[in-house]
């Protein structure tokens, strides 16, 4: 069974009561209704469509998945697609629940895929804001916007402490691993995923601002103008992450190729020098007679050469810093 909750001059005067006096309560224009579905089927949506008489479309929007958050204003009511944000630290990933929600003058009606969008969390904030309740249908959106915001600046925040330790990486004694690597795409994926969710999210509560005859009273704009700050901080919070990530990557991959070009050097450098000794010893190792064979005096000249060509050898590439 549904979550269901009728207040009646700012008090709350029932809930969890029997989804079928749900349409008699609807009837009185002195309620406030707020009735719940999860994992509705299309019997239900269409069920409660004609006792509201939603919109055909807002009711097909509802059972389809993967919509973009939005706001649609028809005559008689609206219809919100929203999701909920909750990050995985573990993974690195973000985990996104939808819902929807129809909204009348005097009704709430809120339409969940399943339990992973938290509509105990929207009930918290109800009951701590109790005395708002007041404004109706009002109280009620600004609750489940608040609920949704959060969830979207909590997530962006965690995300912004995991890249706060990739960017310690960067500069690192230690080189670059798989598991950083692996680290910054889930991000950087993540931050994708949240921005499709968060960057809608200011066309919707503008027009909640623009439209209080249906979203409230007017003593209920700055309650939708707060959340609208929330939205903006998110959305820019989430762009800055996104391009600071891109940064990270990229530094990755120059770090990496730099610290190849430095190996590169130094395996260059020391096989110059091993090279020369193995060209002294194979020209002396000559089975042909030469200045100093078969006496030591060929031994400590070919020696000689091998100790100061292996020496001035090391210091010009020390001194160009490729040792």
């Amino acid at each position: 069974m549904g979550h269901t909750r009728v207040y009646r001059n700012g008090t709350l005067e029932a809930e969890d009561f029997p989804v079928a006096d749900v349409s008699e309560k609807v009837r009185d224009p002195s309620a406030v209704v707020w009735f719940d579905m999860c994992a509705p089927t299309e019997e239900d949506l269409h069920a409660i469509s004609e006792e509201l008489g939603l919109h055909a479309l807002a009711v097909e929007d509802a059972l389809q998945h993967r919509q973009r958050p939005k706001l649609d204003v028809y005559d008689s009511h609206m219809f919100l697609i929203v999701y909920a944000a909750a990050f995985d630290s573990a993974s690195g990933r973000v985990r996104v629940a939808p819902a929807a929600a129809f909204i009348t003058k005097n009704a709430l009606v809120t339409v969940r895929q399943s339990d992973d969008f938290s509509i105990d969390e929207v009930m918290r904030r109800w009951d701590e804001g109790a005395e708002l309740a007041r404004h109706g249908v009002g109280f009620l959106l600004h609750g489940l916007l608040d609920y949704v915001v959060d969830s979207h600046f909590e997530t962006v925040e965690a995300m912004d402490e995991q890249i706060e330790d990739l960017e310690e990486t960067v500069f690192g004694d230690r080189p670059v691993t798989h598991e950083d690597q692996r680290r910054t795409f889930e991000l950087r994926k993540s931050l994708v995923t949240l921005r499709r969710i968060v960057m809608p999210m200011r066309e919707a509560v503008n027009t909640l601002l623009r439209r209080n005859g249906l979203s409230g009273d007017g003593e209920m704009t700055p309650y939708f103008q707060d959340v609208y700050d929330q939205v903006l901080r998110a959305t820019e919070w989430t762009e800055s992450l996104r391009d600071l990530i891109s940064n990270i990557r990229e530094t990755h991959l120059t770090m990496q190729s730099n610290r190849m070009n430095l190996i590169m050097k130094r395996v260059t450098s020391w096989a110059a020098i091993i090279a020369v000794p193995t060209l002294i010893t194979g020209f002396y190792g000559q089975n042909i007679p030469f200045p100093g064979f078969g006496h030591a005096l060929g031994f400590w000249t070919s020696t000689t050469l091998i100790v100061v060509a292996s020496a001035a050898l090391y210091r010009v590439f020390r001194a160009r810093d490729w040792l």
